[in-house]
């Protein structure tokens, strides 16, 4: 059972996602409130585990940032999907870049927010038109400056090949992929875009479009 929470400070978009969950059968709303702080309260007075994923509305009525929120509910240990208008790119990217999983549009069917939810819940990359809108000729965003081997790594790597593999198709050691593995992480903090696990290495590869480049298909990791 996934649990979720909702922070909107529209009560009626809370309510018709919310029942939308409840139809599935595997989601439990856990929480439905207006800012992150009411969220974190609960939290502390309910003393178990955080939601799996949060729905976040990207702009709350409280003053509060999108990247301070963000933050905040990654901290605690969920996931965070920005629910949005999407006419804010550059409050989208900020989202993304302080931990966000993904965005989905407020426009969207209430079946797709769902699914996204049951997607990130799962550990998958939410990749949207609302993800690629936001990143679109954000070179800044968009360039770690990942040499021609280190992209033919990573596109590899995100894709599912465990890295030994990755090392076979490239005709390269194992050691040899693993570094350029440790380089490519070293390169997304530089740019303020970190990726410390295999996932968070799929997003990048999605964000820069590396995974349109090639495909493979999944083989665990």
């Amino acid at each position: 059972m996934t649990r979720v929470a909702f922070v909107d400070d529209h009560e009626s978009v809370r309510l018709g996602v919310e029942a939308a969950c409840a139809r599935t059968g595997t989601t439990q709303v856990i929480f439905s409130g207006a800012t992150v702080d009411a969220y974190l309260a609960w939290r502390r007075e309910d003393g178990g585990a955080p939601a799996d994923v949060v729905v976040l509305d990207l702009t709350l009525g409280d003053g509060t940032t999108v990247s301070e929120n963000v933050n905040r509910l990654v901290d605690d240990g969920s996931a965070v999907i920005i629910y949005s208008v999407a006419d804010r790119p550059a409050a989208v990217r900020e989202a993304l870049q302080a931990g966000a999983a993904g965005v989905i549009s407020k426009a969207s069917p209430v079946h797709d927010v769902v699914s996204a939810i049951e997607t990130v819940a799962a550990g998958d990359a939410l990749n949207t038109v609302e993800w690629a809108s936001a990143i679109e000729g954000d070179r800044a965003f968009a360039d770690a400056q990942l040499s021609v081997r280190e992209r033919e790594v990573l596109r590899l790597y995100a894709a599912g090949l465990p890295l030994k593999a990755v090392g076979e198709r490239l005709g390269i050691a194992f050691s040899t992929a693993k570094e350029n593995i440790t380089r490519i992480r070293i390169k997304y903090v530089e740019v303020g875009r970190p990726a410390p696990t295999k996932v968070d290495l799929l997003r990048r590869a999605l964000e820069d479009g590396l995974l349109e480049e090639y495909s493979v298909g999944a083989n665990g990791g």
